[in-house]
């Protein structure tokens, strides 16, 4: 039997004092928590299998009401996601959700917003989509290679890293629409996939993920990810999972 082995956490970081990440994996969600200890779910392969994170908007109020909205909307609808265009279709409709929610709370909620990046896992290939700069990596062992698409502007020279991002769910008092990142990719015994928030990859450079993800797998390397981000600071929340594709 082929199953899909996905490691988890979600935690704010040493500078922020709340949480605003959410975390979607098949029918289970994790929004606004703080663990140090990974939670492996396994699954057999076959149904669509959804993984995905939500960073709400910093600086801007009901972030963490705007990404348990988009995982709990993604928990519901995963089962059907076959297609790239089911993909689409449902984050358009996660965005349209977080601006009816912000304008039924009243002003205080009016910008609220959340990026979302995540994998439709399905019997021979993987949906990666995206909307924000939260990421998706396949993390073969030969090296990390990004498939989202991240939307920020562009980065002046030695510039490695921004907060503002050029699309995201909700985040404005009038609606925006979105434009979705959807990529194919076949799949394989043996594949991992790395979707996290960029609570992760803000401190912490490709080539040390790549180095713990050389080193490790599972729930081990999902706390040595989250440790080596701590180490270097923990200046934003970090949310991560990580999926590995495996045969009995």
């Amino acid at each position: 039997m082929t199953y899909v082995a996905v490691s988890a956490l979600s935690h704010p970081g040493l500078v922020r004092d709340r949480n605003e990440d959410s975390l979607v994996v098949g029918p289970w969600t994790l929004c606004a928590t703080a663990t140090e200890n990974p939670q492996t779910l396994v699954f057999p392969l076959g149904t669509p299998l959804v993984v995905a994170v939500a960073d709400g908007l910093g600086g801007q109020p009901g972030g963490e009401v705007a990404s348990a909205l988009v995982v709990r909307r993604l928990a519901s609808t995963g089962p059907v996601l076959a297609h790239e265009q089911d993909v689409r279709e449902a984050l358009h409709a996660c965005n349209r959700e977080v601006y009816a929610a912000a304008g039924d709370n009243g002003e205080g909620l009016a910008t609220m917003g959340t990026t979302v990046a995540g994998a439709v896992i399905l019997p021979r290939s993987l949906l990666a989509f995206n909307v924000g700069d939260s990421r998706v990596f396949a993390a073969p062992r030969d090296g990390l290679l990004q498939v989202s698409v991240d939307d920020n502007p562009p980065l002046a020279p030695g510039q490695r890293t921004t907060s503002v991002v050029t699309q995201s769910l909700g985040g404005t008092t009038k609606y925006r629409a979105v434009t979705p990142h959807v990529t194919a990719a076949p799949l394989a015994p043996g594949d991992r996939f790395l979707i996290c928030t960029d609570g992760l990859t803000d401190p912490l450079p490709n080539h040390v993920l790549d180095e713990l993800l050389r080193e490790y797998d599972d729930g081990r390397a999902a706390f040595e990810l989250w440790k080596a981000a701590i180490a270097a600071g923990g200046p934003d929340n970090i949310t991560l999972a990580l999926a590995r594709i495996a045969e009995e």
